[in-house]
């Protein structure tokens, strides 16, 4: 007579065991591999995403400069000017006639409506106008302010008395005035026109 011996439960009960440590370590794993990195773009938790990053100030300086004495710089040090055509902060140098991409404008990014005084500066000569599209710019004693594509860098006012796009460029002083002084730049070529002659 044959005796059939039942297998012991617990090679059984070894086996469901070591699978549900086997399942139980791929659960983690998983959850390991999908959880995103604090501080990242898009967590929605202690992150903060780069699109809602708060814009650099705009800061005007007072700065000596060869030539012209103590006036406006923005905050890489270069050279401010200003354009007799725009007295009052009536906006003449504009994308449209060309005036922008050789005297870059002081535009205020979104978000801000102010810039910072810096050294030597009077605060509360600087204002902001509005142009048609809503967008503000840096003023200085109701100057708009504007560097000077011919400016290689820092220390240099090579803007100072072109005379383009319907007025004459000059640097300001630290009280708001225009710096007439000084010879304009060799290789100018004054243009009384107001259109889109570059001045150099």
């Amino acid at each position: 007579m044959r005796i059939i011996v039942p297998r012991p439960q617990r090679s059984t009960g070894r086996r469901a065991l070591y699978g549900g440590l086997v399942l139980g370590a791929a659960a983690t794993v998983a959850a390991c591999g999908s959880s995103s990195p604090s501080g990242t773009a898009g967590s929605g938790s202690s992150g903060t995403p780069a699109s809602t990053a708060t814009p650099a100030a705009v800061t005007i300086s007072a700065k000596s400069v060869p030539g012209v004495g103590t006036v406006l710089v923005n905050g890489q040090g270069r050279t401010l000017y200003m354009l007799t055509s725009e007295k009052g902060g009536k906006i003449t140098c504009t994308d449209d006639n060309g005036c922008t991409k050789i005297w870059p404008d002081t535009e205020l990014p979104k978000g801000m409506t102010a810039a910072a005084a810096g050294s030597g500066i009077q605060a509360s000569l600087l204002g902001t106008v509005k142009d048609a599209s809503g967008s503000l710019y840096v003023t200085y004693n109701g100057w708009p302010l504007y560097t000077f594509s011919g400016d290689a860098g820092s220390g240099v006012a090579h803007g100072q008395r072109i005379t383009s796009f319907g007025g004459t460029w000059y640097v300001l002083n630290t009280s708001g005035a225009p710096v007439t002084g000084g010879q304009s730049q060799p290789g100018s070529s004054p243009s009384a026109s107001g259109g889109g002659g570059t001045g150099y």
